[in-house]
């Protein structure tokens, strides 16, 4: 057993820091882009007089620093060689973001956008395994080009977590002669509506209420007549790219289907496993920094004529919060190993729990480690001069949106007890008998 990160893996982080020093600080630090990053950030990146949306300087910034990333190898480094990448593996992911967010705030890795110059981009992944060979030429490509973006429509106003009981509808119609579909329903943070090109709305095609199956995925053009942003949500991180979206007689072909029909909840699930460990790689980073920038801090303050850091109350919450750190490292990175050696589909059956495991803790961390740099630093912590605000803001979001922590302790939970899982045959048997203590007598 070998815990050491892979020598060619060590060398590529190099590699990295040596890009971030020579093409991602130098832009970041030119014309005043730093105000995205300090104490300005939360206005510089908002246009609150346009609905709270991002500023597009803000979002070009972003492109501009993906351009560079790209042109240098490493945007597209977890996709398949097919599509430009170099095939990156979950434990080579998981690494880097760890890596890039101990960094701190920083182009090089925006966590609350989800931009980084080592993309995760679910949607190439998905489109190469469930979409027809016309949808793969135009969305594959066309994502990588930057003429294809698309949202993700599930979540509706009424059912959030429990997807099955969507009332967003698709019903079989022809017009003019062309086999289709007509929609109708509403949909609720669907995020980057605000530039989509398509929205991957899924809709119940047949079942009732609660069932799994009949719940069917269609690309809808985001330029429909049909298609209405009734709302911005603001949050408790800004901007917001996050509206309800309403979705009135809108009629596509059959061939805006994407995926199985009736099966589009195994395609929401496609990408969950990758995207929530990495994710939680990115917390865990996060964590990591907090945890870094107060030992720095309480040992340089010295208040009463010591350094901060002699106390123990000081202390003992940063090791606690440090040790957890070394922990839920090994469990991620442990999990993301398993999953590169089976089959996407396996992952499922018998890794989920695990994934989960590492989501909410990672989150959950996150936060206590940004609340407890916050009270280490003091005043100046509390203040927005300080990342400590913004990376708590963002990061108590991933407590419900990576699948609500409530959510994932209920997929262990069914994993443990044998619901589900690799032990379901084994504890679906058990009977009193065998746990009854008289039977030592």
């Amino acid at each position: 057993m070998d815990f050491n990160i892979p020598a060619e893996l060590t060398a590529y982080l190099a590699v990295l820091d040596d890009f971030i020093a020579a093409e991602i600080a130098p832009l970041q630090a030119q014309d005043d882009n730093e105000r995205f990053f300090d104490h300005r950030r939360e206005w510089a990146r908002t246009d609150f007089d346009r609905d709270g949306l991002p500023r597009p300087e803000w979002e070009e910034l972003m492109r501009e620093a993906k351009r560079r990333a790209d042109k240098a190898g490493h945007l597209r480094f977890a996709l398949p060689k097919e599509f430009g990448g170099q095939d990156g593996s979950n434990l080579w992911m998981t690494v880097i973001r760890e890596h890039l967010a101990t960094k701190g705030l920083g182009l090089h890795y925006d966590q609350q956008t989800e931009h980084s110059i080592v993309a995760n981009n679910p949607f190439i992944v998905m489109f190469r395994d469930f979409g027809s060979p016309a949808q793969k030429e135009e969305f594959i490509f066309g994502s990588l080009n930057g003429t294809r973006r698309i949202t993700f429509g599930l979540t509706e106003p009424h059912h959030g977590s429990d997807a099955t009981h969507m009332e967003t509808r698709a019903v079989r119609e022809t017009l003019d002669g062309v086999e289709g579909w007509r929609i109708n329903g509403e949909k609720m943070w669907t995020t980057g509506m605000h530039t989509a090109t398509h929205c991957a709305l899924f809709c119940r095609t047949s079942g009732k209420d609660g069932d799994a199956r009949g719940i069917t995925c269609f690309l809808v053009p985001a330029n429909d007549p049909g298609v209405k942003i009734e709302q911005w949500m603001w949050t408790f991180n800004m901007p917001t790219d996050h509206p309800r979206v309403s979705f009135t007689n809108i009629w596509v072909p059959e061939s805006a289907m994407f995926g199985p029909p009736e099966g589009g909840l195994a395609l929401a699930q496609s990408f969950v496993h990758e995207n929530r460990i990495r994710q939680a790689a990115g917390s865990l980073g996060a964590a990591v920094f907090c945890i870094e920038e107060s030992v720095k801090y309480a040992r340089a303050r010295k208040p009463f004529g010591k350094p901060l850091s002699d106390n123990q109350a000081i202390q003992w919450p940063l090791v606690e919060l440090a040790t957890q750190c070394e922990m839920l490292r090994l469990l991620i990175r442990k999990t993301a190993w398993e999953m590169d050696q089976m089959p996407h589909p396996e992952v499922e059956k018998r890794l989920s729990d695990k994934v989960s495991m590492c989501n909410y803790w990672a989150n959950r961390l996150c936060c206590e480690a940004a609340d407890r740099a916050m009270q280490v630093h003091g005043g100046i912590g509390y203040s927005r001069h300080k990342p400590f605000e913004h990376i708590y803001r963002h990061h108590r979001r991933y407590r419900i949106t990576e699948g609500a922590e409530e959510i994932q302790m209920r997929k262990v939970a069914a994993f443990l007890f044998g619901y589900m899982g690799p032990r379901k045959k084994t504890l679906s048997n058990i009977t009193w008998e065998d746990v009854d203590y008289r039977r030592g007598r």
